[in-house]
This record gives C-alpha cells, structure tokens and sequence, in this order.
C-alpha cells in the first residue's frame, strides 16, 4: 500500500473513532531501552550461548531458567533494563497526541504511558487480567499491556513456558484483543510479527472470518542494499544476501494480507515522525477554527447582517461534515454555535461532539497564571485542536473609546501561523480578518490561496465564499 493510501485511511479510522495502536519493541529503542537480543544476551552467554547465532530468544530464555531453576535474574533483568521514569520517545509522543483510545502493546516499558501523560491525556492501563474489571474515571485512553509490566517482572510473559501457558492464564487478553482486532483497524508500529501469541490470535480471527476482516496496517522498513555492506564482505555475498532479504520481505508482506494487514514501507524509520505527522494532518483537515470578535458595527456589517453571516458560515460547514471549533468569540460565538447546532439537530443524528467544540475563556486568574497567560494557552489549545483556521471580522473598542483591531484575532493568527495551520482569512469581512488578509497575500507564501484572493476579499455571494472555503480545505496539496 502506498503511503498516500494509508495516510488517507487511517485518518478515516481515527476520523471514525475506529483506530488503535499496536507497539513493538521498535518503538522505545530511541528511549535507550534495550531490544530483546541484548535483555538475552548476558543470560544467553551464561548458559554458553551466542545469542548472534540464535534466533529462537524465546527458548534461549528458557534454557536459561531450566538450567538455573530460577528466573529471578531475568525478573530483576526486566526491571533494570525497562524502568527509566523518563522514558519518552518523540515517535510515541506523536502517536499518543493522536485522538487513538485503544493501545496494544508487547512492551514493557511505560513510553506509551509517558507519550500519554506528556499530551495530558489520562491513561487506564492493563497489566494483568484483573484489571480488566475496572475502569479508570475520565480515561482518554486504554493501555494494554499483553505481555506484562515492569512493576510486575515476575508475571512478565518472556520464556516458552509463558508463552505455552499464554491462552489458558491470559485468556481475557486473548478474547480483548479478538475483538478489538474485528472492531478497529490498527497500525502496527515497531513490530516484527514473530511473536507466537499474536500469530496465534490472527490466525483464529482468519479461520473464523476468512477474507472478511478489518483492514490493518503495519510500517515496515525496506530492505536496501547497503544493509548488507561490511567490510570484507564480497559484492556476490552482498548481492545474495540482499536478493533473499528482499525475496523473504515480499513474502511476509504477502502473508500479512492473510490477516488484512496492509503494509507500509519506508526507506528508513526517520520517516517514521513525518508519516505521523501527515496522518495528525490529514486528520485534523476536517476540524475547522473560526476566529472572530466584533464590538463595532457598520452599514455594511450590521449585528443583523454579522448574525446571519456566522450562522450561515457554521451552518454550511457541518454540512459538508466539518467539525467546529468556537472559543465563543465576542459578537460572533452565539450565532456561530447556534448555526452549527441547528444543522446537528436537523442531520447529523444530534451528534454534538462529532461536529462542535467549545473552548470558552477562563475569565478569572488562577493564581498560578495570570488571565492573558491562560487566554493565550486556550488560544493554543483551540489552534492545536484544528487543521484549518478561517479568520472573520475582528475589532474592538479600547479604553479610549477607539474602534481597534482585536489583539485576539492577531496572537491566534501568529499561533496558527507557527504551528503550520492552513489559514483562510475572510478580507471581505472587514477589520482584523482584511489586516491579516493582506498580510499573507503580500506574503506570497500561501500558494493554496492563488485561486481564491479576489474571492476572499471582493466576493459578497456567501454562498461562493463559503464554496470556495470548502474547495480550499479540500485541496491535497494541502495536506500531503
């Protein structure tokens, strides 16, 4: 599957509420955390071993507690190895800042719960089985931890015999994961598709379901040549290697599609925080934050005509299945809300949430914060939450009694413009919206705009305005 495929898809499932997450050991390698042939190593060299040699890691773990007779080591081995408080990384930073509930993962670190808490997202995680019992209130997110924790080392699934027992003691894992697996579609990240447990589950799901499965994807990295240069090494043997690397890669991935899994390959994993970041893109193109305030009215721009404006504007992009940001913006929020609300009520099965949020300003200090410094992280708050930001209108009066432009409107222009937000400016509005108008067409850095600058700024048929608006948004160039 090519790249823009999977971007569009996956930002569909997540659009959909239908994504999840499953993370491999690859994905806390830039944590500093060790894979598992390393964990293995001084086990496996104890025992006599070259774990360079060995590809079966799961049975040199057990050969090793075999000829012991104790597996305190590899216990204490887990917790040494896997419990850095720090641990972050900035892949899983992005990938837990997506709106994803449900993460699986074979790990036992705690990066996904780090990724979580540094994007102030609640995370209810499952270690063991009986915590599948319970939910933690207000929880953005489900962590599954199949193969244990490194608070629980002991309980760790790491040795054959674990694994034997996997299906009979883990059982609720097994049956959550199973449908989770029909009901969502995942993207695999950081995973090599050799563990056992998981092999066995999607396998049952395709005995029982056959061709009619969800689709999933996975990212895998390309095999290259130069993979195989060492020094020394002849051209044949650089030629053959790579021939069956390449050969043996083409297999898995058509052994994947078994299991409606589709992969992605990448030249190398460095793409790995772009691809992310395209699919935050894709994502948030159809969230849209509306701008605006006004505290002076005109001829042209009486409080009847800016109502009906605002509400025809809001109206017209819920239909066309946009989601509305509002921070209750002065002489706009009202009909901006209530706009959207009546297109919600009237077609969108009264699903509120799905097409309007609300970020109204804090209006008393904190005592931590002052009232400007908690505006301006609402601000933030609001422009992060959107891929598209639509300026209207804009002024105030100041303390002298002077029609001004709205210091507001201009802070959310800076902050959408250093966050990479694709910016639409109504210059036929008037006031702050025409100031930033003219300000990005004398730019010349917003070429999806070439169209449509007369429009924004001449046209008085709503109707093409707010047409234009759509086609803007909907141009791919845009977003990928």
């Amino acid at each position: 599957m090519n790249k823009e495929q999977f971007i569009e898809k996956f930002a569909n499932a997540i659009h959909e509420g239908n994504a999840a997450i499953f993370a491999g050991a690859g994905t806390s390698v830039s944590a500093g955390f060790v894979n598992w042939k390393e964990l293995v190593r001084p086990f496996s060299e104890e025992i006599n071993l070259d774990v360079e040699k060995e590809t079966d890691l799961i049975s040199v773990t057990q050969y090793y507690i075999n000829s012991k007779q104790n597996r305190g080591p590899i216990n204490q081995a887990i917790v040494n190895q896997f419990s850095s408080q720090e641990a972050e990384t900035y892949v899983m930073n992005l990938l837990t800042r997506l709106p994803i509930s449900t993460y699986w993962t074979t790990n036992y670190d705690i990066v996904i719960e780090k990724g979580l808490e540094n994007n102030n997202r609640r995370a209810d995680v499952k270690r063991k089985e009986t915590n599948l019992t319970y939910s933690i209130p207000d929880r953005d997110a489900v962590v599954y931890k199949m193969h244990g924790d490194v608070f629980l080392p002991e309980e760790a699934v790491i040795s054959k015999d674990d694994y034997a027992r996997y299906n009979d003691e883990h059982s609720l894992f097994v049956t959550a994961l199973r449908g989770d697996l029909v009901s969502k579609n995942f993207l695999f990240v950081g995973f090599s598709f050799e563990d056992p447990n998981l092999d066995f589950i999607l396998g049952k799901l395709h005995v029982l379901l056959g061709d009619n499965q969800r689709e999933h994807f996975c990212i895998q990295k390309k095999v290259s040549r130069s993979d195989f240069n060492a020094p020394g090494k002849s051209e044949e043997d650089i030629n053959n290697e790579y021939n069956y690397a390449l050969t043996k890669q083409n297999l898995k991935i058509n052994d994947l599609k078994r299991y409606g899994i589709e992969t992605v390959l990448v030249e190398d994993f460095s793409e790995l925080p772009q691809l992310i970041l395209k699919i935050e893109k894709e994502y948030l193109k159809n969230t849209i934050f509306i701008s605006g305030s006004i505290s002076e009215f005109n001829t042209t721009w009486s409080q009847e005509n800016v109502n009906q404006y605002c509400y025809k504007l809001s109206n017209f992009l819920v239909s066309k299945d946009y989601k509305i940001i509002s921070g209750f913006g002065l002489g706009i929020g009202s009909s901006i809300i209530n706009g959207a609300l009546d297109k919600i009520y009237k077609s969108k099965y009264r699903h509120v949430n799905e097409h309007l949020s609300l970020f109204p300003f804090p209006q008393y200090e904190n005592g931590e914060k002052t009232l400007a410094e908690r505006w301006t992280e609402n601000r933030k708050e609001m422009i992060n939450s959107a891929g598209v930001c639509i300026f209207i209108f804009g002024n105030k009066i100041d303390t002298n009694g002077n029609v001004v432009d709205a210091a507001g409107m201009l802070e959310e222009f800076s902050i959408a413009k250093e966050a990479g937000k694709v910016i639409i400016p109504i210059a036929s509005t008037g006031f702050t919206a025409k100031r930033i108008f003219e300000e990005m067409k004398n730019s010349k850095q917003y070429s999806y705009l070439d169209q449509y600058w007369e429009i924004l700024e001449k046209e008085n048929d709503w109707k093409e305005v707010f047409s234009s608006i759509d086609k803007i948004i909907r141009g791919a160039q845009l977003w990928r």
